[in-house]
């Protein structure tokens, strides 16, 4: 009797990957996945591209688009050629000569440059968090007059970009300095203010919004046991809201990094400015461009970034307020 089974189940499988189904087939989980990979294999190729190849396609041409301008600049980099033209063979010529003259050059101190970005980039980064977050736990917890007049305040301030502000800026810093030279201009801490005002009103409405998201029942829970707000606060919410903290802290570093027009207005000292408005002096004058150098600096000008992201990239994916309330 088992022989029969066994000379019955055999025919059946067969069957089944050829393509045949019938109240006598017998089927196994093996058999079903071959049976349905079979069938993709057999899909014309403009079946398959209609349905998914597309995407194929459009991820391609975006990655190249994307990692393209950053082989160049590594190229570039790698060049001690000079010119940006003599890179357009990319990596035909490799070497650190460019690395070299950065740290080279007395007038232009690319270290302390470095040094200047990442301390008003942290310092910006971290008030930029903690005081967005307390105006974020404010606008979500507390009911108080003027609430929703401040937070359509905060969405209308931003259709002004801090551009137009920049001879407004100035003129207050000029001013300032005759009282408060620390915060007036050529000073990193009035660079950071400035900073500071831009920032807030965007991070706080982002921050505001992923607080909602956060069940008041916790909140509820916590001062049923006698906790104040400030207990919630550092104790509860800003646990529950690293995600987002992290998130506004990474773009905060980013944008400051790169940003020109502001820091080239406030810092006139060589020795205080940052990163974007000291690498521009090696492309400013049109007789003496050294684009290699200018590239190599860019390079590692990226590297604290980078790292940035991927320290904080498990924040990022992990969502903390998962789970935190039952039913």
């Amino acid at each position: 009797m088992n022989g029969s089974a066994s000379r019955t189940a055999a025919p059946a499988e067969k069957t089944r990957q050829a393509g045949g189904s019938g109240p006598g087939t017998i089927t196994t989980g093996a058999t079903d996945v071959e049976y349905l990979t079979s069938l993709q294999r057999r899909r014309p190729f403009g079946v398959w591209f209609k349905d998914k190849g597309w995407r194929h396609l459009v991820g391609c041409i975006v990655t190249v688009f994307a990692v393209f301008p950053l082989l160049y600049v590594l190229s570039a980099a790698l060049n001690s050629t000079g010119t940006l033209v003599g890179s357009n063979a990319l990596f035909s010529r490799i070497d650190f000569g460019n690395f070299t003259a950065l740290f080279d050059m007395p007038s232009r101190p690319f270290a302390r440059w470095f040094g200047n970005t990442m301390v008003v980039g942290g310092v910006t980064s971290a008030a930029t968090v903690f005081l967005g977050a307390m105006a974020a736990y404010a606008f979500s917890r507390m009911r108080f007059k003027g609430r929703r007049i401040g937070l359509l305040s905060l969405l209308l301030l931003q259709m002004f970009p801090q551009l137009l502000a920049v001879v407004a800026i100035f003129l207050l810093l000029s001013g300032i300095s005759e009282v408060i030279p620390a915060l007036g201009l050529g000073s990193q801490l009035g660079l950071i203010m400035v900073y500071l005002g831009g920032a807030l009103g965007v991070n706080t409405y982002l921050m505001y919004g992923f607080f909602n998201t956060v069940p008041q029942s916790l909140d509820e829970a916590a001062k049923i046991d006698g906790a104040s707000h400030a207990q919630i606060f550092f104790g509860i919410i800003m646990r529950l809201v690293t995600p987002i903290l992290a998130v506004v802290g990474l773009l905060t570093f980013i944008g400051i990094s790169g940003e020109f027009v502001i820091a080239s207005v406030v810092l006139t000292d060589p020795d205080s400015q940052t990163l974007a408005v000291g690498l521009y002096s090696f492309v400013a004058q049109q007789r003496s461009e050294n684009w290699g150098v200018f590239a190599a600096g860019a390079v590692l000008s990226a590297i604290p970034v980078m790292a940035l992201f991927l320290f904080l990239q498990r924040y990022i994916v992990s969502g903390l307020t998962a789970g935190s309330v039952k039913g």
